[in-house]
């Protein structure tokens, strides 16, 4: 047997009125999936556990099969781990996003999706000016970036996606009158003037695009220890992603990172590549893990069109690749890590729809796969830490 499980990050929404009550996943054109679904079982997952926050990080660790509330340290060790990184006893890692700040509130958590090569350049300046002599900044992709020190572990920090429009003073490390957040807010808001006085600033300004005018400091944690996937499960993995958490995890785990030119994390990643080198991965490995961004961001955007889009071109592009070329004796799963409604722009915590096609499960012949008709399906609730124990069964 060979395994795929497709993840749509953020696919998952509520009913909207402008789309006469439906979600996004049930007013998209998905043959694909609908197909797995109606000749597959079905069924809702949570992949948040109880108490915590609804996070990729959190979900995607516990789709692979890890225990968060056992595995889990913070988001930034896992994104350490992805851009080679190496952390020490000692080290805590926080996730470094590039941002865009007007009139002291958060603008845009992306700093206008601004790219590797600039982001690099950016965080070289910040690390000559020295703004944080006790640490160092390493570039990843895009505006998703790493800053390592010695501290901070114990501070509380917000994700800048969950605060946009907000004032960037309310939401700084707290507790703020604790030493390690009193500095590490200071070198947050002194990279404002190196980043705003930076060449690429001035020239995205110029060509109109928004500034990575500020760094901000989350989702801090220490190196966790994974147990290697292969001797959980007993089959060789592989994660396709264009996200470095992902990605991290995947490394942690003891997985196969395969690089696919052209994938993005955004709108304009090459979904059919990803299906192709999927295909290809599962020529020497069992298991193949397929991790798709763009549907979040649409979620973030509250862009209910490049929701829709996105995910129907997850269903033609990549997984109907997968169905024409798969044979009888492969397994693939398909679901959203967690929900990122149009309404709220951020995450949420409730379960998600999934749907396993493969020999071993009797089929639901559901309608279609969303969020309505997978809570009839004979899986019910399950908790996401057990579906490699149901593909793999």
């Amino acid at each position: 047997m060979k395994y795929l499980v497709v993840v749509g990050d953020g696919m998952a929404d509520y009913p909207l009125e402008e789309l006469g009550g439906k979600t996004p996943l049930e007013e998209a054109n998905t043959p694909n999936m609908d197909y797995i679904a109606k000749k597959g079982a079905t069924g809702m997952m949570r992949t948040i556990p109880k108490g915590m926050d609804a996070g990729s990080d959190i979900a995607n660790l516990a789709i692979l099969g890890y225990d968060p509330r056992r595995v889990y340290t913070g988001r930034g060790p896992l994104e350490a781990a992805s851009i080679g990184v190496e952390l020490g006893p000692g080290d805590v890692a926080f996730r470094c996003n590039l941002i865009t700040v007007e009139n002291g509130k958060i603008a845009d958590f992306t700093a206008g999706h601004v790219s590797s090569e600039e982001a690099k350049a950016l965080l070289s300046a910040l690390n000559e000016a020295e703004i944080a002599p006790f640490g160092k900044f390493y570039p990843g992709v895009s505006y998703r970036n790493l800053f390592v020190c010695s501290f901070g572990e114990e501070l509380r920090s917000t994700p800048p996606h969950d605060i946009v429009g907000e004032s960037i003073d309310d939401y700084l490390l707290k507790p703020r009158q604790n030493e390690s957040a009193a500095k590490l807010n200071e070198v947050m808001l002194r990279s404002g003037k190196v980043l705003t006085e930076h060449e690429v600033n001035l020239k995205r300004v110029e060509q109109g695009k928004r500034p990575a005018n500020m760094v901000w400091l989350w989702g801090q944690g220490r190196k966790p220890e994974l147990e290697p996937f292969s001797d959980k499960y007993g089959v060789e993995g592989a994660v396709i992603s264009a996200v470095d958490l992902i990605r991290g995890i995947a490394c942690l785990a003891g997985m196969r990172v395969v690089h696919v030119p052209g994938a993005t994390g955004y709108y304009d990643t090459d979904y059919a590549a990803k299906a192709e080198y999927a295909l290809k991965a599962l020529e020497s490995a069992d298991y193949c893990y397929i991790h798709v961004e763009a549907p979040d961001e649409a979620g973030h955007e509250g862009s209910v069109e490049m929701k829709i889009k996105t995910i129907e071109d997850l269903d033609e592009k990549l997984i109907g690749r997968l169905l024409d070329n798969l044979n009888d004796d492969t397994a693939i799963a398909v679901l959203p890590d967690h929900p990122t409604p149009i309404r709220v722009k951020t995450h949420t915590s409730e379960p998600v729809p999934f749907a396993v096609l493969s020999p071993r499960l009797r089929g639901d012949s559901v309608e279609n796969f969303s969020e309505r008709a997978c809570s009839a399906g004979s899986l019910g609730l399950m908790e996401a830490t057990r579906l490699n124990q149901l593909l793999l069964a």
